[in-house]
């Protein structure tokens, strides 16, 4: 399958992904622990089907050291007993910022309060902006349907 649009050659798509780009710097320099957004990008990938960063997130946490067995098992996170109460916390804020057409009252106060108790505001701040970035790229690839398998760790930086 190819590219409906080609993202990284089109002048106003490049000029858009590195300001969305210098977003994501903010949050990966952030104290919000760089496993833990390896999981939340992730998990949002798959929920949105979107195969290109499902890939590329797969790999990247892979060449940072993830277990391969917890990046497996993030599709069924709340089953598995290989995540901590903090990961969990974050996966459950991500799947619900994720879904949140499907939720009548969006993000649930639980969800926020378990997050709370593991994260402080920096950290839940850099959360927030990791999921409402990985949606954006999601949606971007999807709609452009831009291929999966081709990525390499380190390719984009």
């Amino acid at each position: 399958m190819e590219a409906r649009l080609n993202f990284f050659g089109n002048a106003v798509a490049a000029k858009f992904a590195r300001y969305i780009n210098s977003a994501g710097k903010v949050i990966a320099d952030s104290t919000l622990p760089h496993a833990t957004q390896e999981l939340v990008k992730l998990r949002a990938s798959q929920i949105n089907g979107c195969g290109f960063c499902t890939d590329m997130h797969f790999k990247d946490a892979l060449h940072a050291g993830e277990d391969p067995l917890r990046l497996n098992l993030v599709a069924a996170w709340r089953e598995a007993k290989a995540f901590t109460d903090a990961e969990r916390a974050a996966l459950e804020l991500t799947e619900q910022g994720t879904r949140i057409a499907d939720a009548a009252g969006g993000v649930t106060d639980e969800a926020w309060a378990e997050a709370s108790k593991h994260y402080d505001e920096d950290q839940l701040a850099a959360l927030v902006s990791l999921i409402a970035l990985i949606n954006t790229y999601n949606r971007m690839n999807v709609i452009v349907q831009q291929p999966a398998g081709d990525y390499q760790p380190g390719q984009f930086g």
